[in-house]
């Protein structure tokens, strides 16, 4: 009975045994700052996965009607999805919060 669990457990661990991947180079790597606040990044890894971003500092109003700056950012992401596919997402994300676009992402409901 004892060796029956024994061997029980020690099936258990090896199935739960994490995965190791070698780690994907960075084919292409790049951060620009402005002093105003604005910034643009970007990479690209061996893999095909690839992000640009893009910030720049845009003044809204608040509640209360005082002028406060916020970073208005654009960019998007490409990866290869588990059937083989390239996936492109563009997003925006500002005062008015985040959006995101691409095949994967479901459409609102309009009504």
């Amino acid at each position: 009975m004892k060796v029956i669990i024994v061997a029980l457990a020690l099936v258990a661990v090896a199935a739960g045994a994490a995965v190791e991947y070698e780690p994907l180079k960075i084919l292409r790597s790049e951060y620009d700052q402005t002093p105003q606040g604005g910034y643009n990044f970007g990479f690209e890894t061996e893999n095909g996965i690839s992000r640009i971003e893009t910030g720049e500092p845009k003044e809204v109003l608040d509640a209360e009607n005082k002028p406060q700056v916020v970073v208005a950012v654009r960019g998007s992401y490409t990866y290869t999805d588990k059937e083989g596919n390239v996936e492109t997402v563009n997003y925006t994300a500002d005062e008015n919060g985040f959006k995101a676009e691409g095949p994967s992402i479901p459409k609102p409901v309009r009504r």
